[in-house]
């Protein structure tokens, strides 16, 4: 009995049944430990069977570092989350922002994406509407430069008579946009114009070019001539005789898409002009090309052009090149002027012909402006008012 006690827990009932001995040992050992002893715990399929030896193998440190990960995985957890919110609401406050500075476009009359040309009977017509002050505008299809003036005055390139008191009209031949790298990013926006006086010298030119003998151009023959001109070396050979020999007074019209600078704008155009003038070395290598290009670089040594800036590219009736900007401030004034007529030449020709042009959907656009001029007697010019 006394191992007994020694071996069972120290109870007050079992300390009992030792000491006494007048009950029987047996059965009441077995109704102790059935009582008093914990029982083993049942297995089941999401509970392991515990056996007697949990408390032996419990190790502290383990479940202390099961803890730490526990609430370090927990903290990450929340720091994450409370980052992204952070985020979430600083991006939609920037939108907001964006939002309220954007300006309203209020009901002007202008319908949106409108194409410059419309289709009416087989031709490619330009489609003319009227601002709210009457004047003749031509919708561009772009966002930040909606319409470009069918037409400009100008004092540059008058000749004596009435113009020097007017000033010369030109008429828009075509338009499009300008866009760099492979993603199409728009650079600005770029209108041709004529002066309105000299298309008819640039319509007997051309049509006499397919047919001798006509003063206008059937379908047929319309489509001979704009293949003539949609070709790389037929159409740089067709416009360079115009700039050459009829010499209208013409400029292009560029009015940047987004914001850019001069020395951007310079770099683009003293490229094609080089890359035009390399393969003619006999007409463009002499010192007076280079003395006019070192000229013409000069004229863009200037700072930023803001978005929605107008700047016109003058030619005149002897081939010389005037540059006009309007910084939103004096108004359009004269950049600089360069003589050399070659430079001005090589520079229309990248937006009119060649393999590579500034802007191919600017030069289908004027050859489509001069399918209008050929498809009509000489000295007539037709829109089509909207």
């Amino acid at each position: 009995m006394r191992v007994l006690a020694r071996s069972l827990p120290s109870t007050p009932l079992l300390r009992s049944l030792a000491t006494s001995s007048h009950l029987p040992t047996a059965p009441i050992r077995a109704r102790c430990l059935q009582k008093y002893l914990p029982t083993a715990q049942r297995r089941t399929f999401l509970r392991r069977q515990r056996d007697g030896h949990t408390l032996e193998t419990l190790n502290v440190r383990d479940m202390r570092n099961e803890s730490y990960n526990y609430h370090m995985r927990r903290r990450n957890f929340l720091l994450c989350g409370a980052i992204a919110g952070v985020i979430a609401s600083c991006y939609t406050a920037y939108l907001l922002v964006v939002a309220i500075r954007k300006p309203k476009k209020f009901d002007s009359g202008l319908p949106d994406k409108v194409d410059p040309f419309t289709t009416d009977a087989g031709s490619r017509r330009k489609v003319v509407l009227h601002d709210a002050e009457g004047r003749e505008i031509v919708p561009t299809g772009n966002s930040t430069v909606p319409t470009f003036p069918r037409l400009i005055d100008l004092e540059i390139g008058a000749e004596g008579g009435q113009e020097t008191i007017n000033g010369v009209e030109y008429t828009l031949v075509g338009l499009g946009v300008r866009t760099v790298t492979f993603i199409g990013i728009q650079v600005y926006m770029v209108g041709y114009y004529i002066a309105t006086q000299d298309i008819a010298a640039i319509q007997s030119r051309l049509v006499k070019e397919i047919n001798p003998i006509a003063t206008t151009l059937v379908a047929s023959e319309k489509d001979t001539l704009r293949q003539a001109l949609l070709d790389p070396e037929q159409g740089e050979k067709l416009w360079s005789s115009v700039l050459q020999d009829v010499r209208p007074r013409s400029l292009f019209r560029i009015v940047p898409a987004r914001d850019t600078d001069f020395h951007h704008l310079r770099d683009g155009f003293v490229r094609a002009i080089t890359a035009r003038s390399q393969g003619n070395s006999a007409e463009f290598g002499d010192e007076a090309f280079g003395a006019a290009m070192k000229e013409f670089r000069s004229l863009f040594n200037r700072g930023k052009v803001p978005k929605s800036r107008e700047m016109l590219l003058c030619r005149d009736a002897v081939g010389r090149l005037t540059v006009t900007y309007d910084d939103g401030q004096t108004g359009m004034g004269t950049i600089g002027r360069v003589a050399d007529e070659r430079v001005s030449r090589l520079l229309w020709l990248n937006y009119l012909a060649g393999k590579q042009v500034a802007s191919e959907p600017a030069r289908k656009n004027i050859v489509d402006g001069i399918m209008e001029f050929v498809e009509r007697p000489v000295g007539t010019v037709a829109t089509r008012v909207i």
